[in-house]
């Protein structure tokens, strides 16, 4: 199913976006201990996905593979976590907002993340 689920995605406007993580923490620097570092943050490429967009709202549709990759090199306990951890999605240079994650099944198997995203308010 998850094979399947990437050749879908891929075939029907599958492309990348980034997922704009945290930076991870400098032990030892005394800015960040005191508060005093500016926030940093490095962007993951997840794809392949479907991005649809409505007039506030957005969805996008995660192969699970990919999301299986940025978890295990991120050392996340589970896509839910990093995506409640993730600050945001860059899609075309716009950072929308990750309101859920849901996961779709198969046989006990996860072949689809489908991503719940809020667009900037200007």
């Amino acid at each position: 199913m998850v094979r399947a689920a990437d050749v879908l995605l891929r075939n029907n406007g599958g492309r990348v976006v980034l997922l704009r993580m945290p930076a991870p923490a400098v032990p030892g620097a005394q800015g960040e201990e005191l508060g005093l570092a500016t926030p940093e943050f490095q962007d993951v490429e997840l794809g392949p996905v479907v991005f649809r967009k409505a007039e506030s709202t957005a969805t996008l549709l995660v192969s699970a593979s990919a999301v299986a990759g940025v978890v295990g090199s991120l050392a996340f306990d589970s896509a839910e976590v990093l995506f409640e951890t993730a600050v945001g999605v860059v899609v075309d240079g716009v950072v929308y907002v990750v309101e859920k994650c849901v996961a779709s099944q198969a046989r006990g198997e996860v072949y689809c993340y489908c991503v719940t995203l809020r667009a900037p308010v200007w």
